[in-house]
């Protein structure tokens, strides 16, 4: 998976469970918090090219994403 579509998929998947922290459950609030300051940290980690060190630490950021988004998407079920 490529730089632009990682980003697109979890921009995707963000925008959508904003909008249901929006329409209620409230008791997410901090776990979405600490997801949006990850979010924050990768949008700021300047995409291709990177160097091999800060690939690692992009991609890490994004899978911790990936798992705290599917946390997230259960605490609104």
């Amino acid at each position: 998976m490529d730089w632009d579509e990682m980003l697109a998929r979890l921009k995707q998947e963000r925008d959508e469970l904003e909008l249901k922290l929006h329409l209620g459950k409230k008791e997410a609030a901090a776990e979405w918090e600490r997801l949006e300051a990850k979010w924050q940290e990768l949008r700021a980690t300047k995409g291709p090219p990177l160097k091999e060190a800060a690939r690692e630490t992009a991609e890490g950021i994004g899978e911790e994403l990936r798992k705290g988004y599917e946390r997230f998407r259960k605490l609104l079920s």
